[in-house]
């Protein structure tokens, strides 16, 4: 799909910067932080999955539903005038074949699936109809159709160096997939079926973890081989390196990431990969870790630094309750070290599931250290743990906050930068909450969300912050009108500014990052104040050029010339009128004479026997009489072609046949052929000939023989 994008400026457009009234007053003044942007993106089918929406480090935004995964690349255009988001689409179908799991022989399979669903017992028919992971079809049921969840993997991970996106269906199937030529999306991996390969060739049975319960034809059996191997969520580890030994006994930095996939028998299947991935030859190693959580529902990766040591774990939440961090051992890897042992955040079994974790890495302005906080999402509470690191050991303080919303969180995100969460819920209250340390906890400022017109009022089925946190993604349908619901609904991500033009600005200015591109969300708030105001705001300028003057740095460079070109396309003049869009004979009589200099060239190259090879078939006898046909076309140097041609031919006709029929094909279409039976031959572009490996039968489409 092609991008969208503002109107062009005309290339003879005149800058009139006089003309423009300057602005009396900063138009942000009295919108606060909070403005919708355009343009809203509908989408073509119901959301599906938890957490529909996911927003990459490359600034591409994913919504899950039940027949693709539509994708929006926010783009900082530099050519355009247009003040809305320029937003570039793609998207990846659901697969047309559903998944099956593999279990062992398929004949044995289809069998016993047979067996169980026509079994006198209830005990055994009744749970194996209503299981939609052992009996896909479920009766008359249709197949689960659509993507339970979606995550990216960090920046740099495929071969242009941007963010591979790791997709679940609904049926269970886990794959990677790849941005290669901007256009299409490509499935690089299908995880599910590799696990599967590796699960047949060690007999289902891993070290420490469940033992069988039988025979394969036994019921307990047929149901733990697939609950072994069904994915609930899947998360992206940071970009490690390991060290790699070459054939000369050096060793070489290899990068490497890991996948780590929860199960819903409460197996960790983590999978590392060499970077750029390229597909199924970039997997290097997959371990499986027993997390003896029942019912898992959530996961999320550990990350802290202390010290110059980084540490890594997995957190893995309960639709019952606990949630917990398991360590991972990851070898060869530099840098990193494991936990010894798990450590519990929160134990008790009271049956509110936890929906979502996220782990946020903070500085603790007392303790003077780094800090990981973890929040989890658990029915309409936020669950919080604030876990560091010193000479006592490793030190954890948790609890919940309570009265955010009246009912269940249904989804959450968090600025990657400044520690900010938000939550929301499905009445489309959204919530943002900034945490404030304390000298032995820490405590939750909170703050609603004042949506604007047009977004307020709103269901609201998830929500997803950028990497910078400019700006607020929400995955909305009709909410009720008059206290009915609507006949039909339709679903459209719309999106909201967190922070202002200048703030943008400030955080560009004294950034760390030194990187335009990882900063797009900033850097398009910022353009859309210099085309609203027709100017670089002053204070900007006057610090840029400072700092540009005292550092010489080439970020502020870039920065610079970026304001500028923006600030020229901002002056452009907008055309006064309609710009002029031809006639349809104006059309027609373009392609006419198109269409007649392209047989002068194809009767040329006959005439002079240029680029014509031993098998090429042209209807030069048709050409011509079509040429000659029309007595209002004049064109003396054509007929004098024709009359040359007409020689060398000297009366011989080499007429056309259908291949079906064998009538005459008289040539009376550029286009296409038809014979008297009706049979119908599309015409090659390049040299006119029929095309006879695909015919069309009068009111009967194509077919092909």
């Amino acid at each position: 799909m092609a991008a969208s994008s503002p109107d062009r400026a005309l290339a003879g457009g005149g800058t009139e910067p006089a003309a423009e009234a300057e602005p009396d007053s900063d138009p942000w003044a009295g919108l606060g932080p909070i403005v919708k942007r355009d343009p809203v993106v509908k989408l073509q089918s119901p959301v599906s999955g938890l957490e529909p929406l996911s927003w990459s480090e490359d600034h591409r935004l994913s919504a899950s539903s039940t027949n693709s995964i539509s994708l929006m690349e926010i783009v900082c255009d530099i050519h355009g005038y247009g003040q809305d988001l320029v937003i570039h689409r793609t998207s990846i179908p659901v697969p047309d074949s559903p998944c099956v799991l593999k279990v062992g022989p398929e004949e044995l399979v289809s069998e016993l699936k047979e067996r169980f669903a026509n079994s006198k017992d209830p005990s055994v028919s009744q749970p194996f109809m209503l299981d939609r992971v052992l009996n896909p079809s479920a009766g008359s049921l249709p197949p689960l159709r659509g993507f339970k969840y979606t995550s990216w993997s960090p920046l740099g991970c495929d071969a242009n160096g941007r963010c591979l996106l790791a997709s679940l269906t609904l049926d269970n199937r886990l794959t990677i997939h790849g941005n290669l030529n901007r256009l299409q999306w490509t499935p690089l991996v299908d995880l599910t079926e590799q696990y599967a390969e590796m699960l047949e060739e060690k007999d289902y049975q891993l070290p420490g973890a469940e033992p069988p319960r039988g025979e394969l034809q036994d019921p307990p059996e047929f149901q733990r081989r697939h609950r072994m191997q069904c994915p609930v969520r899947m998360e992206w580890s940071s970009v490690c390196t390991t060290q790699q030994v070459q054939t000369n006994n050096e060793c070489k930095d290899v990068g490497t990431v890991l996948l780590a996939v929860l199960l819903e028998n409460g197996d960790l299947a983590v999978w590392q990969f060499q970077l750029p991935f390229h597909g199924k030859d970039s997997v290097v190693s997959c371990n499986t870790i027993q997390s003896g959580v029942s019912a898992p529902s959530v996961l999320a990766w550990w990350e802290y630094e202390h010290g110059g040591r980084k540490m890594s774990g997995l957190i893995v939440g309960s639709s019952v309750g606990p949630v917990k961090i398991l360590p991972v051992n990851l070898k060869a890897v530099k840098g990193y070290f494991t936990l010894r042992q798990p450590v519990v955040l929160w134990q008790e079994t009271d049956q509110i599931p936890v929906h979502n974790i996220k782990c946020i890495s903070l500085y603790h302005p007392y303790q003077k250290c780094n800090c990981s906080l973890v929040v989890a999402a658990r029915g309409s509470y936020l669950f919080w743990c604030l876990l560091l690191i010193s000479k006592a050991g490793l030190n954890v303080h948790n609890s919940h906050v309570t009265g955010l919303h009246s009912t269940p969180i249904s989804s959450m995100t968090a600025s990657r930068y400044g520690g900010s969460i938000f939550t929301c819920s499905a009445d489309g209250n959204v919530k943002k909450l900034t945490p404030i340390f304390t000298d032995v906890a820490v405590m939750f400022k909170q703050e609603l969300i004042r949506l604007p017109d047009g977004v307020a009022g709103r269901r609201t089925h998830g929500i997803a912050v950028s990497p910078n946190g400019a700006y607020l993604a929400l995955v909305t349908t009709e909410g009720l009108t008059n206290g009915q619901h609507p006949v039909s609904r339709s679903y459209q991500v719309q999106f909201v500014t967190l922070k202002t033009p200048d703030d943008a600005a400030a955080e560009l200015l004294e950034s760390t990052i030194q990187n335009l591109f990882k900063q797009t969300d900033l850097l398009d708030l910022v353009r859309w104040k210099v085309l609203r105001d027709k100017r670089i705001p002053p204070m900007l300028q006057e610090e840029l050029d400072e700092k540009v003057h005292t550092s010489g740095s080439t970020y502020l460079w870039r920065f610079k010339l970026f304001l500028f070109r923006v600030l020229y396309q901002s002056l452009q003049k907008a055309p006064a009128e309609a710009r002029w869009r031809p006639s349809h004979e104006d059309t027609k009589a373009v392609e006419s004479h198109l269409t007649r200099e392209h047989m002068k060239r194809v009767l040329g190259e006959v005439y002079l026997h240029t680029w014509i090879t031993e098998n090429t078939s042209i209807p030069t006898r048709g050409v011509c009489d079509f040429l000659m046909s029309d007595p209002t076309y004049e064109d003396r140097a054509a007929r004098v072609l024709i009359g040359h041609i007409f020689k060398k031919m000297n009366k011989q006709t080499f007429p056309e046949y259908c291949s079906l029929c064998k009538e005459v094909l008289p040539f009376t279409d550029r286009r296409q052929a038809v014979c008297c039976n009706g049979h119908m031959w599309l015409r090659y572009r390049q040299r006119l000939r029929p095309f006879t490996s695909s015919w069309h039968a009068p009111r009967s489409g194509t077919e092909s023989l």
